[in-house]
């Protein structure tokens, strides 16, 4: 059965993408920690991250590099925090979140609630400065 990221990747599930590229995708978090959450993705489907094959993993990091100095430079923050859990969907990922304290990237706070309006407008923003 596939993913919930696999449905996004295939467009089943709406999303609000930050980019792609014929091995990796990167949209924003509909409940995020910050403003400017993104999830990067491989299109592979493997569930855990240190299953990925080592191409793989090495073009995940390097893509969701570029895509954080896009975030870096759309949200104000000191830094962008990245974490992987791994818990919550069985599709390896990277949260790629604006940080301004350690308290932004705890994953047992309440998460935001945007409108899809607020998250486009986001999405846009961080697009506007992407390198890709």
């Amino acid at each position: 059965m596939a993913s919930i990221f696999s449905k996004i990747i295939k467009g089943e599930i709406p999303c609000h993408k930050i980019a792609e590229d014929e091995n990796y995708f990167a949209f924003l978090d509909i409940f995020p920690l910050a403003t400017g959450h993104v999830l990067v993705i491989p299109k592979k489907e493997v569930d855990y991250i240190f299953d990925l094959d080592d191409e793989t993993l090495g073009g995940l990091h390097v893509f969701s590099k570029k895509v954080a100095l896009a975030i870096e430079k759309a949200i104000p923050c000191l830094r962008i925090g990245t974490a992987v859990v791994g818990l919550e969907v069985p599709h390896a990922h990277i949260h790629l979140v604006p940080l301004n304290s350690m308290q932004d990237i705890n994953f047992d706070k309440p998460k935001l609630k945007p409108s899809q309006e607020e998250l486009e407008k986001t999405a846009e923003k961080i697009r506007g400065f992407l390198e890709i």
